[in-house]
């Protein structure tokens, strides 16, 4: 029997779906979705109107939605989304507020005895850390994106 492989996205709520991408694409090393050959062709057949677009790293970008993808995972080339482990991130109304505790985070595992310089890495690229935890089953420390998502660091 022939397994398929897994295909998913992670979908985060995000008041700037962009920033976010960047984000977590320099987080987890991997790739913002280019989808600027889809939008010029949906755009080319009336398809779309140009309100729901903006500019992005200097290509068409749909304006409530980015996302990230692995690199090494397969994409569709004509639409530029990701066939394996994505992060789509949704825009949201400014007046949607992140109110508790995220119900769903992400662990990273950076190099063995490293966490430390992730977590200098990660915080240079704007994420803050909340706490330090050192516990009988390990050790991590716990930290928020730039819209305050939290997700640890192993």
């Amino acid at each position: 029997m022939t397994s398929t492989p897994v295909h998913w996205k992670l979908v985060v709520d995000a008041h700037d779906p962009h920033a976010q991408a960047d984000f977590w694409a320099a987080a987890l090393h991997y790739e913002v979705e280019d989808h600027s050959a889809l939008i010029a062709k949906l755009l080319d057949l009336g398809a779309i109107p140009s309100e729901i677009l903006l500019d992005h790293h200097d290509r068409r970008a749909w304006r409530d939605a980015a996302a990230v993808r692995h690199p090494d995972d397969p994409y569709d080339a004509e639409s530029g989304a990701g066939l394996g482990r994505r992060l789509l991130f949704n825009r949201v109304p400014p007046s949607e507020k992140k109110t508790g505790k995220n119900r769903l985070h992400i662990d990273l595992h950076g190099p063995a005895g490293q966490r430390d310089t992730e977590v200098e890495r990660l915080r240079a690229l704007g994420a803050s850390t909340q706490r330090h935890v050192a516990e009988q089953g390990g050790e991590w420390v716990v930290m928020t994106d730039p819209e305050g998502n939290e997700f640890c660091v192993h």
